[in-house]
């Protein structure tokens, strides 16, 4: 409980359940990027582990615009008064920068599937039609910002959790009670 208050101020409870199922599936992608690509690992193991990637991209797309919706409708609660203005400004452009990280994410890798002639089997599967042409060229440079957006994304998720993880155990200072738990009430 934050100091001073019978009540802390947290998120709504689909604004939390949204933040953690996201992050434990973006979680669950990384490895999952990273053993994908070695070298030598047997063909049956890879093809499994793209079509996993693949598809849990499109469920990170829909996790991502859900939460954008939710955020847009809902209000955010305060950040402590005794927060330096700059921590709040530094958490505005943090946040920021996952949503439009984990956007392009999902979009290059979508587009690099599609343009690159490959199936994302959920979506195929439900007769979504391709939303890009076929195109070498538009694959190549989609893997590419793929390919690099993901450092800056790793890099943006370590700040994030580092920063809630000083909120949380150092500072103790209510930021991070907002987002954790199931309920906004003080326990």
């Amino acid at each position: 409980m934050i100091e001073g208050t019978s009540k802390r101020q947290g998120y709504p409870a689909a604004s939390r359940w949204l933040h953690w199922v996201t992050a434990l599936v973006v979680l669950a992608t990384l490895p999952v990027g990273v053993a994908m690509q070695t070298e030598g690992l047997a063909r049956p193991v890879q093809d499994a582990l793209f079509i996993f990637h693949k598809n849990v991209g499109v469920v990170i797309l829909l996790l991502v615009i859900a939460r954008l919706v939710v955020r847009a409708t809902t209000t955010v609660p305060p950040l402590p008064a005794t927060l330096p203005a700059w921590q709040k400004q530094a958490a505005a452009v943090s946040h920021g920068a996952l949503y439009v990280l984990l956007l392009t994410m999902a979009i290059s890798g979508y587009i690099r599937v599609k343009a690159g002639g490959f199936p994302v089997e959920t979506l195929d599967a439900l007769g979504v039609p391709s939303l890009v042409p076929r195109s070498d060229d538009l694959a190549e440079t989609a893997q590419w910002i793929h390919s690099t957006v993901r450092f800056v994304l790793v890099a943006f998720i370590a700040l994030h959790i580092g920063a809630a993880l000083k909120h949380g155990l150092i500072d103790r200072d209510g930021v991070f009670q907002r987002m954790w738990g199931p309920r906004a009430e003080p326990r």
